[in-house]
């Protein structure tokens, strides 16, 4: 998350053996008991949670997918029926609920009403906010004029797209035989600089000219010997800026996958792109991307490619982004089937305009499958390891069976057989799916289960633990918000300004003198950790409660493996958005799009025309947020209702 300090990378796990082990975990009871502890004084159910993340700088296919992969709903808390309601096969009812994970309170006291959260992914929008305050939009495709670079002709220049396009399948081709024509004229020169441009460009290709039908054509083939050697290294430009700063929509797919997606059609490394921020999968999203020595033209061409993402905006940088170089995002959000009263409409939306949220981490973070993500986190804080990998590898229970990742988990659960169940992942699965990445794990490492982790990218692994601290922020803020009301109180925390940016803001306890100087919306509460301070009152009490429940030292956080080792950070528990703004639409059709999106606008579709008289009525809602926020949290204050996927979906049924 944007607030929270990066952690040191942990050793590099061990070499793996040469033979693949079949690997016997000692037997777990598929009931693996939750020892997290529950909020007290709350009605709280053990049920399982979900194994997921996200960071909400967006929610995350379209029409009813809301119901298929709902990762963030909306429930209203009345008894429903389960049995009574046609709930779809991919929403998992024993996935948590708000108050499984500590989200209890709500600041207004209007009532709520009824409304869905995204029934299309397109009815959720987020913009990125850059960081001098602009929402970030895609407004022209068109290639980069670069004016800037040295006016001679480059050899990046005398090739077309085209031709290199070929060169760089040539250099991929297993064929060492193969070679490829590139059209020229009869002039000479230009041939001379087509020859010189392979050269410089594609070291390891030799170039002839031949005539082929009397017309002349330059034939490029692999060189001979041990000189012909790779090289897809275009030269770049003198006096370009060495990142191509470019704008990102993406539809229905999360960040790191239009990264690698951009990655491959280039057959580039997804470390060549930087961004500011993650942004969900269900959502149409618009952000900032940089990447290294990449031109304008060929992510331009990109766009003739598919149609899942777009790039544009192009400009050349000295810098590129980094996570956290944002100043937050802007959210555009349909509620559809809205039932509320134009007087519970505007109740709600000026209690948020004018008092806010609180802020939760809302119920992607604690993922939407029967397995919780931060019973994993609380696994690893505890060096259970063989207790983390069988909750990762644990079939789902009441999940949709279908799919091979499913299929794997069954087997491995039956023989903790890792390579055989490894087989049983498509080859496409290994590398995107963490369960294919442990399963790789088990495998190379053996009995070093560690180093059987830590084949799960790291941030996978971070983000299990950071979903345990979030499950105690949630619990204690809860239960400090029903003690002392929603006022500053003497022993409270809030942060002093920064004396320079390169800086940490440091925690302040407030004392009788402070409170006139300060309200709920500057108070922050710490995720715990060995490097924040807490509360000076009941609160820092029932940290050490929770964090006991679950065998866990409040003043012995430091974990052997380094990326367990929380620091903690400061967040606020009080939010409240800018540029808000709402109203209502009628439709009688929930398959017709009520917004425009930043590529309808660029193929020039006309604003959708809503139903005077429509038999459904959507409430529109526009407000920009902080990083690391989360909208749910804030349309849950709207509505007064659970945010979980399995209600959300049966709204949707409804």
């Amino acid at each position: 998350m944007a607030d929270m300090e990066q952690e040191k990378r942990s050793a590099e796990p061990e070499p793996p053996e040469k033979s693949a082990k079949k690997i016997k975990l000692s037997e777990v009871s598929e009931a693996i008991p939750d020892k997290g502890g529950e909020t007290p004084s709350t009605d709280q159910k053990p049920t399982g949670a979900g194994d997921g993340n996200s960071q909400v700088k967006g929610d995350d296919s379209q029409s009813s997918d809301s119901s298929r992969e709902a990762e963030t709903g909306d429930h209203s808390g009345g008894n429903t029926s389960v049995s009574a309601q046609k709930v779809p096969c991919r929403v998992n009812l024993l996935a948590p609920k708000e108050t499984d994970v500590g989200i209890t309170e709500y600041i207004s006291k209007h009532e709520g009403f009824s409304g869905i959260i995204k029934q299309r992914y397109s009815d959720f929008l987020v913009r990125e906010v850059d960081v001098r305050g602009r929402i970030v939009q895609l407004t022209d495709t068109a290639p980069l004029v670069d004016s800037g670079v040295q006016a001679a002709t480059s050899a990046d220049d005398v090739l077309s797209q085209e031709d290199k396009q070929k060169l760089e399948n040539l250099l991929g081709s297993k064929d060492k035989s193969a070679a490829v024509d590139i059209q020229v004229g009869e002039d000479k020169e230009q041939r001379t600089q087509v020859h010189h441009a392979i050269k410089e460009l594609f070291s390891g290709l030799q170039s002839e000219t031949v005539d082929v039908c009397n017309t002349k054509v330059i034939r490029v083939k692999y060189g001979k010997g041990s000189q012909a050697r790779v090289q897809k290294k275009f030269k770049w430009p003198k006096g370009r800026p060495d990142y191509c700063h470019f704008v990102l929509y993406k539809e229905n797919m999360d960040t790191m996958d239009a990264i690698n997606m951009l990655a491959m059609n280039l057959r580039l490394k997804p470390g060549f792109f930087a961004y500011a921020g993650t942004k969900d999968k269900r959502a149409i999203t618009v952000q900032e991307v940089t990447a290294y020595r990449i031109a304008a033209e060929r992510l331009s061409n990109l766009n003739k490619q598919q149609t899942r993402y777009v790039v544009g905006n192009f400009r050349y940088t000295e810098q590129p982004l980094k996570l956290g170089l944002l100043s937050g995002n802007h959210f555009t959000i349909l509620l559809r089937n809205c039932t509320g009263s134009p007087e519970q409409i505007e109740a709600g939306l000026t209690s948020l305009r004018d008092n806010g949220f609180i802020n939760y981490f809302g119920m992607q973070r604690f993922g939407t499958t029967s397995v919780p993500s931060h019973h994993v986190g609380r696994a690893l804080l505890h060096s259970k390891w063989e207790e983390a990998i069988e909750l990762i590898l644990k079939p789902r229970e009441g999940e949709h069976q279908e799919g091979a990742v499913s299929a794997c988990r069954d087997y491995w659960w039956k023989t903790r057989d890792a390579k055989g169940a490894l087989d049983r992942m498509p080859r496409r699965n290994m590398s995107k799916d963490i369960e294919g990445r442990l399963l790789e794990g088990l495998v190379k490492n053996g009995k070093d289960l560690v180093g059987a982790l830590s084949n799960i990218p790291r941030n996978t692994r971070l983000m299990y633990v950071h979903s345990y601290q979030s499950y105690i922020w949630n619990n204690i803020v809860s239960r400090r918000l029903r003690e002392y009301g929603f006022q500053p109180v003497v022993g409270d925390l809030v942060l002093e300004e920064k004396k320079d940016e390169a800086q940490r803001s440091e925690a302040k306890v407030l004392a009788e003198g402070d409170l006139g100087n300060y309200t709920i919306h500057d108070v922050v509460f710490p995720l715990f950790g060995y490097d924040v301070i807490y509360p000076q009152h009941k609160a820092e009490g029932w940290y050490r409660e929770m964090l006991a429940v679950d065998q866990l030292d409040m003043d012995n956080i430091r974990h052997k493996v380094k990326d367990y080792s929380l620091s903690g950070a400061y967040r606020k528990i009080i939010v409240k958005p800018t540029n808000c703004k709402w109203s209502v639409m009628h439709y009688d059709d929930v398959k017709i799009s009520l917004m425009l999106t930043d590529k309808d606008i660029l193929d020039g579709k006309e604003a959708p025309v809503a139903a005077s008289e429509g038999k459904m009525k959507a409430l529109r809602v526009e407000f920009t947020l902080p990083p690391s926020t989360y909208a749910t949290m804030a349309l849950r204050e709207i509505l007064k209702t659970d945010t979980s996927s399995g209600h959300q979906a049966m709204l949707n049924t409804q």
